[in-house]
């Protein structure tokens, strides 16, 4: 596709966004922002550093202008009457544009057009001073995080034999600079399974019977849980997080903090999962199944032509991506909000044309994206339920150590 044209539509996308007036200038950026990792084509780890550094910058804006809670990085001194809204809006674009600077112009054009949507008060041009101030923080601490480095990754081999050659998936990841864990290795987990026991038989022949591209074993209702949950990255949680900041009618400032606490929560949870992958380097269900025989393990039993739902991600089986972001997630809207119990929410995929997926609860959320990677063929069940055990404890994590309330003292 001609590059000029492969722009026309998430660009188009972004100014729609952009032109209209919603009542939270939060939830508003953060469909912006995964509209920007989208047109990019970011790999899942990648894009939540974008989304997470946006959603941390307007934290820090609107919550200067309060003081409600204590800053994940800065507190601006400001005018009482500074908008919210513009310097959430200011925080968001000038985070994009430090991230992506090939990209000023557009989302210069975006930011114009969602700041000249707002009243023309004078709090506003106070509130982009502030949202630019908080930026510039941001973005200095995620301009040295260890991100833009090479990928190193070097594939198993032996002198002249040949190894697929596709180059694999955020393999410096391990290294960049967690946003609330002390480090990467903070929740690393413990190795997988041996090879040579049940745990491993069983787990193995359950994803060789319902995770093969074919399989006669798997429901139709399996099936299209597979294949709608080959969605990644944001675009696989945010919705539902924006339906309930809806539901519960938060002001900007709580909607702020639900959402940065939330992309927080998900931008740790990838940097442990590729820590974790990438020190295990454990083989994923299609190389593992054929090669059966060689296993030691007299239960298994080889399927030189067996294949996956679709294309294995490239990365690392051990753990699963997918179940250590979404039980994240979970963790910090059941802490949040009180209740893994929530007002019904829905989402669809664009990798299921047509399904629509409704949840009550948070962990039936969560359960059903885990066993949906069994379905697929692309982790095995003991992999699940390590990824959702660290995402948990991040989630948890996340909660109980960033953006906490003031005392009363502390409030201007």
């Amino acid at each position: 596709m001609p590059m000029n044209l492969r722009w026309v539509t998430p660009i188009t996308i972004l100014l729609a966004l952009g032109g209209r007036a919603h009542a939270d200038v939060i939830t508003d950026w953060n469909e912006n922002a995964i509209a920007f990792v989208t047109m990019h084509r970011m790999l899942p780890p990648q894009a939540e550093r974008v989304v997470a550094s946006v959603h941390v910058a307007m934290f820090d804006a609107v919550n200067s202008i309060e003081h409600r809670y204590r800053p994940y990085r800065l507190a601006v001194t400001t005018a009482k009457d500074t908008s919210k809204e513009a310097a959430a809006a200011a925080a968001a674009g000038a985070v994009l544009t430090g991230l992506q600077p090939s990209d000023k112009e557009k989302v210069s054009a975006l930011l114009e057009a969602y700041l000249a949507a707002l009243p023309p008060t004078a709090g506003k041009a106070n509130g982009i001073k502030v949202g630019q101030e908080v930026a510039s923080k941001v973005l200095a601490e995620r301009t040295r995080d260890g991100a833009d480095a090479p990928d190193a990754y070097r594939p198993k081999t032996k002198p002249g034999v040949y190894v697929p050659t596709p180059i694999t998936a955020s393999s410096m990841w391990p290294n960049v600079k967690p946003f609330a864990m002390t480090s990467p290795t903070q929740f690393r987990p413990q190795p997988p399974v041996p090879l040579a026991g049940d745990e491993w038989a069983a787990d193995y022949n359950e994803i060789m019977s319902v995770g093969g591209k074919n399989s006669a074993r798997r429901t139709p209702r399996q099936t299209e849980d597979a294949h709608f949950w080959l969605i990644t990255g944001p675009a696989s949680y945010y919705p539902i997080v924006r339906q309930l900041a809806t539901a519960r009618k938060m002001d900007v400032v709580d909607s702020a903090r639900f959402m940065a606490l939330v992309s927080v929560a998900a931008a740790d949870a990838y940097i442990a999962v590729f820590d974790a992958k990438y020190h295990y380097d454990f083989w994923r269900p299609i190389t593992a199944i054929r090669n059966g025989d060689i296993d030691d393990n007299p239960s298994t039993q080889v399927d030189a032509t067996w294949q996956p739902i679709d294309n294995t991600p490239m990365h690392p089986e051990y753990p699963c991506a997918h179940c250590i972001t979404s039980a994240a997630v979970a963790a910090v809207i059941e802490a949040m909000l009180g209740s893994a119990d929530i007002p019904e929410v829905t989402m669809t995929s664009s990798t299921a044309p047509g399904a629509t997926h409704r949840w009550t609860n948070v962990w039936a959320y969560a359960d059903e994206v885990a066993m949906a990677r069994i379905y697929a063929g692309f982790h095995y069940r003991f992999s699940t339920r390590v990824g959702q055990d660290m995402g948990r404890k991040i989630g948890e994590l996340v909660v109980q150590s960033q953006l906490q309330k003031t005392d009363v003292a502390d409030r201007r």
